[in-house]
């Protein structure tokens, strides 16, 4: 039996991490000089309620220690799993595989790591495909050259300061540029802007046309920051939802290694060919 361990800089939700079994491992996010664990004693709701009153906390993430990833495996191997496949951020981006790697040699059993090659959400695409493909017969093997190869597959589009835009009508803060929110995309470690509109509602538009246009069939994720954020991500996931092309949506929260950079008021999505 293979097992799949992450990292929880992939924002993977509880749903995909029950449907398939993941192990995920806690990043550790240190707030005005306090450390939690992502995840585990710090989640999306408590880290945002520190945005209060126009306070913007300062956040530092750290990756996970090589003893937090030898926890995980045992898990895995507990729970009958003969290989395991580790799937992580970007090695360029973190030391999070290094961690990892550091774990995995004092383990009897295989340990198959695999560099995502991106951040956010595009780890669990590599993560969800991955472990689709083992649900379906795939071998260890298998498995890893699907995750390895799938990252410059993944498209991602997402809008921040989307409640200025929404409240405003149109005119906000944030990546705006005069009366205009941007819809962005991270590519190759760099924040890009894909389009510029009037509000938060177009955004919403634009972005569900981008993931139904990504291919013929797709599977789609949509998150969101903030609870106040979760209205435009209900509609986004409904006009993702609607079209022929997209096979499963799943939903998730924008946790606090990836809101330490984007802050509240984050709605996107990422998709990818099923």
């Amino acid at each position: 039996m293979i097992g799949i361990c992450t990292d929880s800089n992939s924002q993977l939700p509880a749903s995909l991490a029950q449907r398939y079994g993941i192990e995920v491992v806690p990043l550790t996010v240190t707030v005005d000089g306090a450390e939690y664990m992502e995840g585990i004693d710090l989640d999306a709701d408590a880290f945002y309620a520190k945005y209060t009153d126009g306070h913007r906390p300062a956040v530092s993430t750290s990756q996970p220690s090589p003893g937090q990833f030898a926890v995980a495996y045992d898990d895995l191997l507990a729970r009958g799993c003969t290989e395991i496949l580790s799937i992580h951020v970007s090695g360029a981006m973190s030391g999070t595989l290094n961690a990892a790697r550091l774990a995995a040699h004092s383990l009897p059993t295989p340990v198959r790591l695999v560099d995502s090659g991106t951040a956010s959400f595009g780890i669990s695409c590599c993560v969800w495909a991955a472990a689709a493909a083992i649900a379906d017969g795939a071998t260890l093997d298998q498995a890893a050259q699907i995750a390895e190869q799938l990252a410059p597959s993944i498209g991602n589009v997402f809008v921040v300061g989307a409640l200025d835009h929404l409240h405003a009508g149109g005119r906000g803060t944030g990546l705006a540029h005069g009366d205009d929110l941007a819809m962005l995309t991270l590519r190759d470690g760099n924040v890009e802007v894909v389009e510029r509109l009037a509000t938060a509602l177009d955004a919403v538009n634009a972005m569900a046309s981008y993931a139904i246009g990504w291919g013929t069939t797709v599977r789609v994720a949509v998150g969101h920051s903030d609870a106040a954020t979760q209205p435009l991500a209900d509609g986004l996931e409904a006009a993702v939802g609607e079209a022929a092309s997209v096979i499963d949506v799943v939903r998730y929260r924008v946790g606090p290694s990836v809101g330490a950079h984007t802050g509240p008021g984050t709605v996107g999505c990422f998709v990818f060919p099923a």
